[in-house]
């Protein structure tokens, strides 16, 4: 007997370009939209940063610790979070886990506002250019990852990047490593803890880990009289305050975009935020740009390209893998 195929409900028609479900689609595209919205706030925190002048860096970390704990706690209040909190409190090894995260972030956050004050925003974007490089080198060394020959093939390329930075700028690019090795740590860090904490409750208690430092900081500037907030204008104070939704709404974002859209769009979509504090610091800022640096860079970009094809490929061939192993499933 012929059976009449019927109609598939409008969540499950499939799209005519990609082929996936429409409610798979709208979720892709919802995800697109809150990483790239992630990735370009962190593309333009230069500027926000640049806003808190004259107070030096490891001032506005001091800030950017408090105020960020403060409004995550507003967060936390609105969402019924506290609950999750609490448990998460409770897992001692979570607790310490974090706490040597919160180090990290706060090296990364530090060598970043530094980098901004001293007028290097060009060397922040490289950090981030190569921090996927770097993370790949985290796996080898942390996680006895055997590498690909594309990716051997991008780490090379890297390597001559940086060399021939250090060697056309006489020194070598600490700045770019500091960032990309703190960050490539940290991200390795989190990754051992994702699922067992939400990224609020993960930001208030690394938070909370920096705080005693950074409120004993802030009230030691108050009490010598040397302290910028609320000494340089209305409009000084309020940048100031922000810095606390500026860490933890990209943070939200991207929380968002990493449950809705594949790993692979989240690696292409991360280049968003370097490209953004290149595109600043050498047209807004005026930063210099000798043959030499643009020599280097481009080497970056090319591997970046190797690593992202190579990154590509191996999520066609995963995928390839998974829907063989659904069929065979099937079959049997």
């Amino acid at each position: 007997m012929t059976r009449t195929p019927s109609s598939p409900s409008p969540t499950h028609t499939d799209s005519s370009a990609t082929g996936l479900p429409a409610d798979e689609l709208a979720r892709r595209r919802a995800g697109l939209v809150l990483g790239l919205g992630c990735y370009a706030l962190w593309g333009f925190l230069p500027l926000v940063f640049q806003a808190t002048a004259p107070a030096p860096s490891i001032e506005v970390l001091a800030h950017r610790i408090l105020w960020s704990l403060v409004f995550t706690g507003i967060l936390l209040v609105v969402a019924r979070g506290f609950g999750s909190l609490r448990i998460a409190l409770r897992d001692r090894r979570l607790v310490l886990t974090l706490g040597f995260a919160s180090l990290l972030v706060g090296a990364n956050w530090l060598v970043f506002l530094f980098g901004v004050e001293i007028g290097r925003v060009v060397d922040v974007s490289l950090g981030y250019f190569i921090n996927p490089l770097i993370t790949v080198l985290v796996g080898v060394f942390v996680l006895k990852d055997r590498l690909r020959p594309l990716q051997w093939t991008a780490m090379g390329i890297g390597t001559v990047a940086v060399l021939v930075i250090s060697i056309g700028m006489g020194e070598v690019p600490w700045i770019s490593l500091l960032l990309a090795g703190t960050f490539a740590f940290y991200g390795y860090i989190k990754s051992r803890v994702g699922g067992r904490v939400g990224a609020l409750q993960s930001l208030m208690i690394e938070t909370m880990w920096l705080t005693p430092i950074a409120l004993t900081y802030v009230i030691v500037l108050a009490a010598l009289g040397q302290g910028h907030f609320g000494t340089h204008g209305q409009w000084h104070t309020i940048v100031m305050l922000c810095l606390g939704p500026v860490t933890a709404i990209p943070l939200i974002l991207f929380a968002g975009a990493s449950s809705r859209v594949p790993l692979s769009w989240m690696g292409m979509m991360q280049y968003v935020a370097p490209t953004t504090q290149f595109i600043i610091g050498v047209t807004l800022l005026g930063e210099e740009m000798p043959p030499e640096r643009w020599a280097g860079f481009f080497i970056v970009w090319l591997a970046i390209v190797v690593l992202t094809t190579d990154g590509v490929i191996a999520g066609r061939k995963k995928r390839r893998s998974d829907r063989a192993t659904r069929a065979g499933g099937a079959a049997d």
